[in-house]
């Protein structure tokens, strides 16, 4: 089986983060999402992953490409590195992976994650893992037929026709036979507002026949904002509580109160200060005099004399003052 992983979105909603760091690289629980969402699939997939694929920008670089690459080989998978140079749609990110796209194959956009207690079966013809959602008008959802089987794909209803949510997962039994569907797109110009649209490829199996199944999850967690992201890193914690490798080598802890659940990387300071619950703090970060709880806190950080809460901060910010709600890059000083 393969999987194709698109990652090379800039990210744009979880500015400013992502203006130094890919979106799927930001870490959730001490693991970049898109390793999380790659251990995910391994363990539903019911077969042996022999490739994983990742499409990204061609900016990001060389020590990214090589951290992907031991993602893949961490779940004994080959892993391959394509390039999308323009946003062209999410048909197009797939096919800049064509060469990978053969047999069984799990397509999977990197700015989700999920919770499932099944198996997926593969001898279905096609998988579309959806969600219940409230509000489903700014998301792409499906329609069921009396026995399962979707028989409409409808993006961003501005009325009612179904809250089943895509989550941005599918399985393809026939991978070379999707290749040849999105190449059909790309060949004739076929776009939706200038994007060449895995939806329209996968309406024209549908018509031919082919029978997509929705895949249920138990809890799908959206990381496309700042707010969203945080609250995902707490639900990962909790799903995640009690693990040994929340807790990281050579922690010094002074006078300091750490409230489960937490993630606490390598070699982190704790001075006078309380942590938790649901504080992700990433290795050779100082907390000095403050409280931090319900944030990412990404690696050499330091806060002195603060309360952090819903909170984002990047690699090597600094903050000294009593700020309550923050999003901020990498390299970041504030001081009040």
């Amino acid at each position: 089986m393969q999987i194709i992983i698109p990652m090379a979105g800039k990210g744009k909603r979880m500015r400013p983060h992502t203006l130094t760091t890919a979106k799927p690289l930001i870490p959730v629980g001490g693991k970049p999402i898109v390793q999380r969402l790659v251990e995910d699939i391994t363990k539903v997939c019911g077969e042996k992953v022999t490739e994983i694929a990742f499409v990204i920008g061609a900016d990001f670089g060389a020590e990214v490409e090589h951290n992907l690459i031991k993602v893949a080989e961490s779940q004994g998978a080959k892993g391959s590195i394509y390039y999308q140079e323009k946003a062209l749609g999410t048909a197009h990110a797939i096919m800049c992976a064509k060469d990978a796209i053969k047999g069984k194959t799990v397509v999977a956009f990197a700015d989700t994650l999920f919770k499932a207690d099944f198996v997926m079966d593969t001898q279905q013809e096609g998988v579309i893992w959806v969600q219940k959602i409230d509000d489903p008008s700014q998301f792409g959802v499906v329609k069921l037929d009396a026995s399962g089987i979707i028989t409409d794909f409808v993006e961003k209803p501005s009325t009612f026709v179904s809250d089943l949510a895509i989550i941005g997962i599918y399985y393809f039994k026939d991978g070379d036979y999707l290749k040849k569907e999105l190449q059909y797109l790309l060949d004739n110009n076929i776009t939706e507002k200038g994007e060449f649209q895995l939806t329209n490829a996968l309406e024209n199996m549908k018509t031919k026949g082919t029978k997509f199944m929705p895949g249920q999850v138990t809890e799908w967690l959206d990381c496309g904002n700042k707010n969203a992201t945080v609250y995902t890193n707490q639900r990962i914690l909790e799903f995640d509580k009690g693990q040994p490798r929340l807790k990281g080598n050579n922690i010094k802890n002074t006078n300091s109160v750490i409230i489960e659940p937490c993630f606490i990387g390598d070699n982190v300071e704790l001075i006078n200060s309380i942590v938790g619950p649901h504080a992700s703090i990433g290795a050779g970060s100082q907390i000095q005099n403050s409280i931090v709880k319900n944030s990412i806190i990404q690696t050499s950080v330091k806060i002195t004399n603060a309360s952090i809460n819903n909170s984002m901060l990047g690699v090597g910010a600094e903050v000294s003052a009593t700020p309550f709600d923050l999003s901020i890059s990498d390299y970041t000083q504030v001081v009040v």
